[in-house]
């Protein structure tokens, strides 16, 4: 198997599109040579624990260039049929990231994220919520009570802070960013084709 660790953040717009295009690739290639790792990358490490309002959130970060910046995001998601139906609720993603690593133990790690992404942007769902959160491990397999009483807690929060603390240090700057076997990095929300033909290039080698 070829690693492919993905750096993303389920509150990411082009994260959510980019996890959907490289997942049809994956569908129409099932022999794909990749075992996946994701890892944590907060879009918004400023936020507060208890999140914020995201009309306010928005306006604050773009100004009066919301609609400008949300028009590809619609664009993009409506030519996957994706349904664009985000949180009026901002999160601080933290605790998102902690039932990820979780999950990386449980080998559900990408359940966990197909659900955070889809509570989120098609469910107006709030992921802060550790109710929340705790339905969508639940819904991969996991142990819904363990998951309650770790995100009561602060287990593994420094653990997730100093793996995103790494991955700044490696230059990871934006996500989604995907690297290939440690060697080639692939920023972006890239189309399906892209990773179809990296599939086939990767199966030709081997």
């Amino acid at each position: 198997m070829i690693k492919l660790d993905i750096f993303s953040d389920p509150v990411c717009p082009w994260c959510w599109i980019g996890l959907a295009e490289l997942a049809r690739a994956l569908d129409s290639r099932p022999a794909h040579p990749f075992s996946i790792a994701y890892h944590p990358f907060r879009l918004n490490p400023q936020m507060p624990p208890g999140g914020m309002d995201r009309v306010d959130y928005l306006r604050a970060k773009f100004g009066d260039r919301v609609d400008e910046i949300n028009a590809p995001i619609a664009a993009r998601a409506a030519a996957l049929g994706l349904v664009l139906n985000p949180s009026p609720r901002e999160p601080d993603t933290t605790d998102a990231h902690r039932l990820m690593h979780w999950a990386g133990v449980d080998g559900a790690q990408s359940a966990v994220m197909t659900g955070l992404v889809r509570a989120f942007w098609e469910q107006a769902r709030d992921i802060g919520d550790h109710a929340v959160l705790a339905d969508i491990a639940a819904d991969a397999g996991m142990d819904r009570d363990m998951v309650l009483r770790l995100l009561a807690s602060d287990a593994d929060r420094d653990t997730v802070a100093a793996r995103e603390m790494h991955a700044r240090e490696r230059g990871i700057n934006s996500v989604p960013t995907f690297i290939i076997a440690d060697q080639h990095a692939v920023s972006g929300a890239q189309p399906a084709d892209l990773w179809r033909r990296v599939i086939d290039d990767l199966s030709q080698e081997k």
